[in-house]
């Protein structure tokens, strides 16, 4: 089973990862907001956490694009989509992207860092 580590009080990246929940999948889906469990299984800092979505798979953490693939490999009716974005310019395409939408969420979400404070 993996773990995806996302951030449920960014209401963009909850919708999302809601649609994806409900979905049939083997996944343990677990909000960066609990710091305690967050950064512990993690190793990463809330910053960190916020700016990017992670996965744990056997131990090792993925992040950005990669994180998505290997979380689309777990939901049978995104499997498609893993396979497409794996293919090696389209991949780094996705990554271009990912890393420009991923900072202007992270803009918008980036205050709470001080709640957490």
């Amino acid at each position: 089973m993996i773990k995806v580590l996302f951030n449920d009080s960014c209401p963009i990246c909850s919708k999302e990862i809601n649609h994806y929940k409900s979905l049939d999948n083997n996944i343990n889906w677990i909000d960066i907001n609990d710091l305690n469990v967050a950064c512990k299984i993690s190793g990463k800092n809330h910053r960190e956490l916020l700016r990017r979505l992670h996965v744990i798979k056997d131990d090792k953490i993925y992040s950005g694009v990669k994180a998505f693939i290997i979380m689309w490999l777990n939901i049978p009716k995104y499997i498609w989509i893993a396979k497409i974005v794996s293919l090696p310019i389209i991949y780094h395409i996705s990554v271009v992207l990912y890393e420009i939408i991923a900072f202007f969420l992270f803009q918008i979400n980036k205050y709470q860092l001080n709640e957490k404070r």
